[in-house]
């Protein structure tokens, strides 16, 4: 994907990982209402090299890992999100970043958050459908997350137990309750993992989204003022899995 230093910043598109297992229209509209434009991306050199990319998520593990394996955005979301490239993952994105889910015993995850989604306990509905209040972990400082409703839609979840090894690994998580408290949000850089739908969250998700974009402009703006031609690192495609 071309970078063209003559584009203000801000203005290139944002990459949207186009996995079959999410619907993107919801997505591409929140990001349309605040005025950038998003173009879905199957290639994993071209989604590596996006200034900003989206990792969305509608459905169940499994067939989820085994569409990116299958297209290699799985090595591209890994390289992105080590990278520190601003990466944007939500809903069942957010539980692709971890080591797995019991949802799928024996599928590994991306591992790039310690962890495993759980099913939530007995004693609650399941899925959880629906609002549920979000709340930064008190001691994490100020990030990109505020306290506020969101709209939840999932079976599973990394619990708070687990929190603490996100934390370890440089992720700044929030919570929120469902049958006990587990994670919602986690952010490291300009990347930032949501278990809930920011883009179906109302004023609240849309402002956390225009947080988002302003930290990811910032760090698109930070490298191509240090890398040559401003281009970020490439992807190499077929890597070793």
């Amino acid at each position: 994907m071309k970078n063209d230093k003559s584009i203000p910043r801000g203005s290139a598109p944002i990459a949207v990982a186009r996995t079959g297992v999410a619907n993107l229209a919801s997505v591409r509209a929140a990001f349309a209402r605040l005025g950038r434009v998003t173009a879905p991306a199957s290639d994993p050199v071209a989604f590596a090299r996006a200034p900003l990319a989206v990792l969305p998520g509608v459905g169940a593990f499994g067939p989820a890992m085994d569409a990116l394996r299958a297209s290699e955005l799985d090595l591209a979301v890994r390289e992105r999100v080590e990278a520190g490239r601003p990466t944007l993952a939500i809903c069942l994105g957010f539980q692709l970043l971890l080591e797995g889910s019991e949802e799928a015993p024996g599928v590994p995850g991306l591992g790039l958050v310690p962890g495993v989604a759980r099913r939530f306990g007995a004693g609650v509905p399941i899925p959880q459908l629906g609002w549920n209040r979000v709340v930064p972990d008190a001691g994490s400082g100020v990030g990109l997350v505020e306290e506020g409703w969101a709209c939840f839609a999932n079976s599973y979840r990394l619990g708070s137990g687990e929190a603490a090894l996100a934390r370890a690994a440089g992720w700044r998580p929030a919570s929120a309750e469902y049958g006990g408290a587990f994670v919602a949000t986690l952010e490291r850089g300009p990347s930032l993992a949501c278990q809930f739908h920011p883009e179906l969250s109302g004023a609240w998700g849309a402002a956390l989204l225009r947080r988002w974009l302003e930290r990811a402009d910032a760090a698109v703006a930070t490298a191509r003022g240090t890398e040559l031609e401003g281009r970020w690192p490439t992807a190499a495609a077929g890597g070793a899995r």
